[in-house]
């Protein structure tokens, strides 16, 4: 039998049907930019204070209620406590004066038992200000993104394992139903509990379905246009999506109104069922040889090119043997297998601690939440740009080993930036924010590069899963800074050099094409460190196959 490619040469890299393809998968990336980051701003907390009920107190005691704190130097109203209600009131009552006669650091102090005041000068309401999510319950500020995560890595990992048993293109829809409704029902939440429980299922979604259109993408595509699908398609498609969010925060400032906007959205793609169809070679893995043969000849027929009589020669449905079914402990049964899948996983987890942490941290970045935000998500297009440049002429591992490097050293490098010079520490954590996506998005190409047909969707969200973990503790890793400022910075930094060392032994796949089966993968060879052996590119294999 002809390698696949060779196969379905006759249709060209780039006609009518993959163009549609392309577009239509790319723009079905937009609302996952919206899903990923609405916790941004559904989760900052507006300034607060105590709620002083209405009583009979002077303008002057009402002023001073609030004690004073000092904050990182700098003195700022208390969010947590007030002087004691029945102390002020009989102080007021007596026509005594605050400072005149009266030590306020002398009078009792309570907690905010009537509840909190918050300001609505940046936000009509958060689910902050909505449930409470301060003071004893700030824990639950990070813990509701956490929740999210978790959420995350349970559909990525099993929406790979479902995608790899019944086929790409369900479960891409599937999920992306799953993501659009529950956004939609968080609207009607009446507490907090039901508001995560709402998220974490939204979260199943969020990223699987990112992940079953990229592989659909990379199975249908070929050569060229398949680099370009994965480094800039699917990404750009998110990033544009995540630059729209902050402009719709900016015009909704009301939680339910934002998270109505971005649900929204998600009835746009019901068409694409029709128009989007099953990866032929996952069809042809399962033996389904006249259905995917039946969906490259309709390709032909909208690429004006004539279709061979027969597509797939020497088909033999009998070696599909189940040990190249979709297994997930198929990624843990042999040594190299163990050892690639193993070193993929801190890679991954190691990526995606580092950009979620630095990407919820776009609050702290700026006065304005929405300029922050903003521009971390403009800093994605050249991360993306950088990516594809890199999939297009580098190898693989050392465009991973350098990413990690530079990620790292401009993470370490922000402690040492004087106080007055705040510009340069903000650019300093861009820089480390472009590298580090610039990673995530070439880290979805080399996966499912090292991988089989029968494993590739198995493999990417495997990995997606474990790099959920560094997503989901990521809000945690920024409650750092409250022992040491930078303790953030050096925790993902020193990842990402340790990282980097790891990624020294991954197998290399540049310019080779994609293997069919898992005994292919096994022919590449065992790991090597790149300083015992190094593996020759040969860029002339470039169109045949780059994923």
């Amino acid at each position: 039998m002809k390698d696949f490619e060779a196969s379905v040469a006759f249709l060209g890299q780039w006609g009518r049907f993959q163009q549609v393809v392309f577009f239509l998968l790319a723009a079905s990336i937009v609302p996952n930019g919206f899903g990923a980051f609405s916790l941004v701003f559904l989760t900052d907390a507006p300034a607060h204070r105590c709620l002083v009920p209405q009583v009979n107190l002077t303008q002057a005691w009402l002023d001073s209620i609030i004690p004073i704190e000092v904050v990182d130097g700098g003195r700022r109203p208390s969010r947590c406590s007030r002087l004691r209600l029945d102390v002020v009131r009989n102080l007021s009552a007596a026509g005594l004066r605050p400072g005149v006669g009266v030590n306020l650091s002398d009078l009792p102090r309570e907690a905010c038992v009537d509840g909190w005041s918050y300001s609505a000068d940046v936000y009509r309401s958060t689910i902050v200000s909505q449930f409470d999510l301060v003071c004893r319950d700030q824990w639950k500020q990070p813990f509701t993104s956490t929740l999210y995560f978790l959420g995350v890595l349970v559909g990525s990992f099993f929406s790979g394992l479902l995608s790899d048993r019944f086929g790409r293109k369900p479960v891409f829809f599937a999920t992306m139903a799953i993501q659009t409704l529950f956004i939609f029902v968080q609207i009607f939440s009446n507490s907090w509990v039901v508001f995560v429980v709402l998220l974490f299922i939204s979260g199943l979604g969020q990223i699987s379905n990112y992940i079953s259109a990229f592989v659909l993408g990379n199975e249908i595509l070929s050569g060229q246009v398949r680099v370009l699908f994965s480094s800039l398609g699917v990404c750009l498609g998110f990033a544009v999506g995540y630059m729209m969010l902050p402009l719709f925060a900016y015009f909704l400032r009301d939680w339910r109104s934002l998270l109505l906007a971005t649900s929204l959205p998600g009835l746009l793609y019901i068409p694409l069922w029709w128009l989007i169809p099953e990866s032929p070679r996952w069809l042809l893995s399962q033996g389904r040889v006249r259905e995917a043969e039946a969906i490259l000849r309709k390709a032909a027929e909208m690429n004006n090119v004539e279709a061979p009589q027969v597509i797939f020669e020497d088909v033999d449905v009998t070696k599909l043997h189940p040990k190249d079914r979709a297994d997930v402990f198929n990624l843990l049964r042999t040594k190299p297998i163990r050892n690639t899948t193993a070193i993929l996983c801190l890679v991954w987890f190691t990526l995606s601690t580092g950009y979620y942490g630095l990407s919820l941290n776009t609050s702290h970045l700026h006065a304005d939440p929405y300029v922050s935000c903003f521009l971390s998500a403009v800093v994605e297009v050249p991360a993306y740009t950088l990516s594809w440049l890199a999939l297009r002429f580098l190898p693989r591992r050392q465009s991973v080993v350098c990413i990690l490097l530079v990620g790292g050293a401009s993470l370490y490098l922000i402690q040492l930036v004087p106080e007055g010079v705040s510009q340069l520490a903000v650019a300093l954590e861009m820089l480390g924010k472009c590298v580090i996506t610039a990673g995530t998005a070439l880290m979805f190409a080399y996966t499912a590069e090292l991988y089989p047909t029968a494993l590739r969707n198995t493999a990417t969200g495997a990995c997606t899963a474990v790099s959920r973990v560094g997503s989901a503790i990521s809000p945690f890793v920024l409650q750092l800074s409250v022992y040491f400022r930078y303790l953030p910075y050096i925790v993902m930094g020193t990842l990402a050099l340790g990282s980097a060392f790891a990624a020294l032994f991954l197998p290399e796949s540049f310019g080779r094409p994609l293997p069919q089966t898992i005994q292919q993968m096994h022919h590449r060879g065992s790991i090597r460190s790149v300083f015992l052996r190094k593996q020759r590119s040969k860029p002339a294999v470039l169109s045949e196959s780059r994923l």
